[in-house]
C-alpha cells in the first residue's frame, strides 16, 4: 500500500476507488503497524519508514513520517478521499507535537472514537491508550477535541475521557523555558524538559548539576526561579501516571497560581522530599533542616534551604515570577500535609545522624543509599535491613503521598492539565 500504486488492484476495486460517487461508501480499515524509524538498531527499526509515500509527501508528512501508520491515513486522505477511515493507532496524531504541520493537512473529521489499553493488543507491551477513530474524509475539519469512551482489558465501558488537541505554544515547557538562568549561584539543575506528557515524567528530575548527565536539557535552579521550578517539579510528579493519562500533556498554566502562595509551598515541600540530589556530586543545598532540628554532629556546608524558607534570601529579580512589582520575600506558611512530611523527613534525618558512618551534609537520596546499599549491578536496593529506617521512610512515603493528593486538584485548577 506503501509502494505500489492502485492500478495493481483488482478491477472491481479500481472501479470503485475511481469513482467518486462509489468512493463515499468505502471503508478503508485499518489496524497499521506500529513502528518507528529509529537511528541506532538497538532503539528500534532503522530505515522503516522509507517508502515511495514517504518520498512523494515527505515535505507534508516531516516528523509524523517517522511513523509507518501516518503514512497510511495521509495516502488515504490525498488519494481516496471521500472514504471513510476506521482505524487503530496512538493518540500522537491527536495530541503530538510532531504532527502540528502534518495535521495541517491531514484534516478529515473525526466523528468517533474509543480508546482501549494498548497491552491489550498482540505484541504490545507498552501502557498507553490505543484509539479507534473514525475519520469522514469528505468534511474538512480542525481537530480540536472530543469526548472518546473508555474501556478496560476486559471490554468493559468504564469512563469518558476529553481528548485535546493542543499547539505547540500551549506546551508546559514553554512555560518553565520563561525561568531559564545561567548557573550563577545555582543550587541545582532541573533536568528533562524535552518531553510535555505523562510518559516522559521519568526524565524529569532535579539533581546538583547538568554535568551529571549527557546530554542535559533542562534548567539552573537558584533564587530566582526556585519556586517556578518547584511548581513544575511537583505538577509532573504529584499525579501517578497510568495507561490512560500516559499521552496528556501539561500545559502553559493561567496566572492564579501565582496569588496561591499554599500552593507553592506544599510545591516546594513535595521537591525537597523527592529529588536526585547527592552530596558527592557538590555542595548540598537541599537540607531542609538546620542542625539543631535534627541533632547534626556537624554543621552544613549550605544553609540554603532552611533560609528560603524564613524568608531570609531576597531574590535576584522577581520579574515573571510575582510581577514587576517587587515584594518583601515573607517567611513560608506551610499547609498541616506539608508539615506532616517536614515532621517525617525531621525524623528521618535525626535516626541518619544517629548512625555510626554519617555524612553531615548527607541529603535524602544520600540517606536512602546509606541504609538500602546497591546490588551487584550497582542499582539502590529497594529495602533496608533496618527495620526502623524502613518505618521512617515509609511514614515520609505516606505523607508524601498525602501531600501529593492535596496538590493535584491544583493541577487542573491552574490549567497545568486539562480534564
Amino acid at each position: 500500500f506503501l509502494n505500489d500504486d492502485f492500478s495493481k488492484l483488482p478491477q472491481e476495486l479500481q472501479n470503485i476507488i475511481n469513482d467518486p460517487e462509489k468512493r463515499k461508501k468505502l471503508v478503508m480499515y485499518i489496524n497499521p503497524p506500529y513502528a518507528e524509524v529509529a537511528s541506532k538498531a538497538e532503539y528500534g527499526k532503522v530505515g522503516v519508514n522509507k517508502s515511495s509515500i514517504h518520498t512523494k509527501y515527505k515535505e507534508i508528512l516531516g516528523t509524523a513520517g517517522r511513523e509507518l501508520f501516518t503514512q497510511f491515513l495521509l495516502r488515504i486522505y490525498c488519494e481516496l478521499n471521500s472514504s471513510t477511515i476506521a482505524e487503530f493507532s496512538t493518540l500522537k496524531i491527536l495530541q503530538g507535537a510532531a504532527f502540528t504541520s502534518y495535521k495541517k493537512v491531514f484534516r478529515p473529521q473525526l466523528k468517533k472514537m474509543f480508546l482501549a489499553p494498548a497491552y491489550t493488543f498482540d505484541n504490545v507491551k507498552g501502557k498507553f491508550p490505543i484509539g479507534f477513530k473514525i475519520w469522514s474524509t469528505s468534511s474538512i475539519s480542525d481537530f480540536r477535541n472530543i469526548t472518546a469512551d473508555v474501556y478496560d482489558e476486559s471490554g468493559f465501558k468504564i469512563t469518558e475521557k476529553e481528548v485535546f488537541s493542543v499547539d505547540k505554544s500551549q506546551y508546559i515547557n514553554k512555560w518553565i523555558s520563561i525561568y531559564k538562568s545561567t548557573s550563577s549561584n545555582s543550587i541545582g539543575y532541573l533536568d528533562g524538559i524535552n518531553g510535555n506528557d505523562f510518559q516522559h515524567n521519568n526524565i524529569v528530575y532535579i539533581l546538583n548539576s547538568k554535568n551529571q548527565l549527557p546530554n542535559p536539557r533542562g534548567i539552573w535552579i537558584n533564587s530566582s526561579n526556585a519556586i517556578a521550578i518547584f511548581v513544575y517539579y511537583a505538577v509532573r510528579h504529584c499525579i501517578e501516571a497510568n495507561w490512560l493519562n500516559d499521552r496528556d500533556q501539561f500545559l502553559f498554566p493561567n496566572d492564579a497560581w501565582l496569588q496561591d502562595s499554599m500552593f507553592q509551598c506544599d510545591c516546594l515541600c513535595f521537591s525537597l522530599f523527592d529529588n536526585k540530589i547527592q552530596s558527592k556530586y557538590g555542595t548540598n543545598h537541599w537540607i531542609p533542616f538546620t542542625e539543631e532540628e535534627i541533632n547534626a554532629r556537624g554543621k552544613f556546608e549550605s544553609h540554603f534551604m532552611t533560609d528560603f524558607i524564613k524568608g531570609k534570601i531576597q531574590p535576584e529579580q522577581q520579574d515573571g515570577l510575582f510581577g514587576t512589582e517587587q515584594k518583601k520575600v515573607e517567611p513560608m506558611v506551610f499547609s498541616p500535609e506539608a508539615q506532616a512530611v517536614f515532621d517525617a523527613g525531621r525524623e528521618l534525618w535525626r535516626y541518619y545522624h544517629k548512625q555510626p558512618r554519617w555524612n553531615v551534609n548527607a541529603s535524602l537520596y544520600d540517606i536512602r543509599e546509606h541504609f538500602q546499599g546497591r546490588n551487584e549491578k550497582g542499582k539502590m536496593n529497594n529495602k533496608s535491613d533496618d527495620a526502623v529506617y524502613m518505618e521512617l521512610i515509609t511514614n515520609l512515603r505516606s505523607s508524601l503521598k498525602v501531600l501529593a493528593d492535596k496538590i493535584a486538584p491544583k493541577v487542573y485548577e491552574y490549567g497545568f492539565l486539562k480534564k
